[in-house]
């Protein structure tokens, strides 16, 4: 067992690095301030190619497997990026696994090169505010008319629906029944633009991630065309678990990289912050909460490794895409809070940029999915358990 990285994974690491190197915490502090979308960042990441990191080659991209992208998201949000960076980014990195899996070749090649090429946004649409993490609750309705499908109803924490030029969106083309929950369900991959009839877009404001903008949609008799449907009616919610394991692998490896850009700050301030005449990292009060943060991080980078290695070999990645999104977030919530510690009052302050990882980490214990539903799916997938909801 080689827990090394390969040449070529650590050649997209370095040059990961370099590109963020241009975009380092004052430039993720200034568009937090200004409440701005990073096209700066978004543009060098796109012309640098690695907007088609999985999409493969075929379509014009490059073909890698979730190992590559979660480092890749890592090392975003290591950079000083942190969640901001990574939700920009990594719509294009894993929204687009339905259509590449499951999606016809006329509809492959009618979005994936522009999204590997990186001319459109990405963004998805699933989550609702009635229904939360009971996806098979959801109310938006998709209604055959021809060659058309009418979209209606609202969705919400939709991130980037400001810039999005497309969107994976997952409906409800036949009622819910108790019998088959989660039937009903189609998922379409389709043009979206805030400013088309029938669609309204208003943004939530929030506590952190400023430079990405989350949002509520509404959706008023939209026509989208029948072939913009990915595979079968009513399957949707199938091909979307594609999308939820390496959606969880991807908050799991975002939450390593804002933990460790925490360690690394507070390592930092705490060699040269001086205190009863010595540096306050020579104490073991700020060592050891340090060191075993530290040491989570790098147990939870390992989880993450392996729950991407099982999804990129075709095994079930379901239970350790969980329990690495389960510990990589908490872990680095704790992270984020012992970085703020060390820097005493001047944790509170923008200008060491540790408050804002703090802010933005805690996205990724609640979402997509709460840590209290992973567990809930760990006691029963895993454990078999009985059901307590």
């Amino acid at each position: 067992m080689d827990f090394r990285l390969s040449e070529e994974q650590r050649l997209i690491r370095d040059q990961i690095r370099t590109v963020c190197g241009d975009f380092g915490d004052e430039y993720w502090r200034q568009k937090h301030r200004d409440h701005e979308f990073a096209w700066e960042f978004f543009e060098a990441f796109a012309e640098d190619g690695w907007c088609g990191i999985t999409i493969p080659q075929e379509y014009g991209g490059q073909g890698y497997g979730v190992q590559e992208a979660a480092l890749v998201q890592q090392e975003i949000a290591r950079s000083g990026a942190a969640m901001a960076g990574t939700s920009i980014t990594s719509h294009h990195v894993f929204s687009t696994a339905p259509l590449v899996e499951f999606g016809d070749e006329d509809h492959k090649e009618r979005y994936l090169p522009d999204i590997a090429e990186g001319s459109v946004m990405v963004c998805t649409g699933v989550t609702e505010p009635n229904a939360g993490t009971d996806t098979s609750s959801i109310e938006t309705t998709a209604t055959r008319d021809g060659d058309e499908y009418v979209i209606d109803g609202q969705k919400i924490w939709t991130s980037k629906a400001q810039e999005a030029d497309v969107i994976m969106l997952l409906v409800r083309t036949s009622p819910r029944e108790e019998s088959d929950r989660f039937g009903g369900l189609s998922l379409f991959f389709t043009e979206f633009d805030q400013d088309m009839d029938g669609v309204d877009v208003s943004e939530i404001p929030k506590a952190g991630r400023g430079a990405a903008d989350s949002n509520e949609v509404w959706f008023d008799g939209v026509r989208v065309p029948a072939e913009d449907r990915i595979g079968e009616e009513g399957e949707g919610f199938g091909y979307l678990l594609s999308f939820a394991n390496t959606e969880r692998i991807s908050i799991a490896a975002n939450a390593v990289g804002i933990g460790q850009a925490a360690v690394d700050k507070a390592a930092d301030y705490a060699r040269e912050r001086e205190v009863f005449g010595s540096p306050i990292g020579s104490y073991q009060a700020i060592q050891h909460p340090l060191a075993e943060a530290w040491s989570k991080l790098e147990l939870d980078e390992l989880a993450v490794r392996k729950a991407a290695w099982l999804y990129d070999t075709d095994r079930d990645a379901s239970a350790a895409a969980n329990a690495a999104k389960l510990r990589a977030s908490e872990d680095a919530l704790d992270a984020c809070e012992r970085a703020m510690r060390v820097h005493g009052g001047m944790g509170y302050a923008q200008e060491y940029d540790v408050e804002r990882y703090w802010r933005e980490t805690m996205i990724n214990v609640i979402a997509p999915i709460s840590n209290e539903m992973v567990r809930n799916y760990i006691g029963q997938h895993v454990l078999d358990l009985p059901r307590s909801y």
